[in-house]
């Protein structure tokens, strides 16, 4: 009896080491492994912000000009990447060119908002348009636009574009083939 009892307590020591050792493998198994998110698996969409000291508009052309435009154009990703950064404007041209993917500036033009401080008016003039054809002049950058919604003032203050989701293509961030590899959302278009 006494061999049993004893055989009893070593096999319940074996067994508790190997579920301990199981429950060991498994949490540094947890720990290595990538956590992913299980609702996306499309790669991040990028988004564009260009900042100009002042607006000129030249309704009969169909272009606006972007006064001293920062040579320095953000981009930033939708949730749940939250990715950031900026690009040189030669940099962010090329994002754009036909090389780049189908998005580009004469196969499928951007929108953009254009929010435009008017001195002496108590709130920012708002315009959505659809950009075509950017084209660099000394320190401004030209665009050809198509009016969507709101009206666009002759001339404004302090200035800022936002534009629309890239395609596939170009090179923004880091480890991604392309600036806004996948599709555009619901409500873009």
């Amino acid at each position: 009896m006494k061999i049993i009892r004893g055989f009893n307590r070593n096999m319940k020591y074996a067994l508790l080491a190997f579920l301990l050792a199981a429950v060991m493998l498994l949490l540094k198994s947890c720990a290595t492994t990538p956590i992913t998110s299980s609702t996306s698996s499309e790669e991040p969409l990028f988004m564009f912000v260009q900042v100009a000291d002042d607006l000129k508009v030249d309704d009969t052309a169909k272009t606006f000009r972007l006064v001293n435009v920062s040579q320095q154009t953000l981009f930033f990703s939708d949730r749940p990447d939250r990715i950031a950064g900026h690009l040189k404007m030669d940099k962010y041209l090329d994002e754009w060119t036909a090389k780049a993917g189908k998005d580009n500036f004469s196969a499928n033009p951007p929108n953009a908002t254009l929010s435009i401080y008017e001195p002496g008016q108590p709130d920012n003039t708002l315009a959505v348009v659809e950009i075509t054809n950017p084209r660099i002049d000394g320190s401004d950058l030209i665009y050809s636009y198509t009016l969507i919604d709101g009206s666009l003032p002759a001339s404004g203050g302090a200035t800022t574009l936002f534009i629309d989701r890239i395609g596939i293509g170009g090179g923004v961030g880091v480890g991604y083939h392309g600036a806004g590899v996948g599709r555009r959302g619901p409500g873009v278009r």
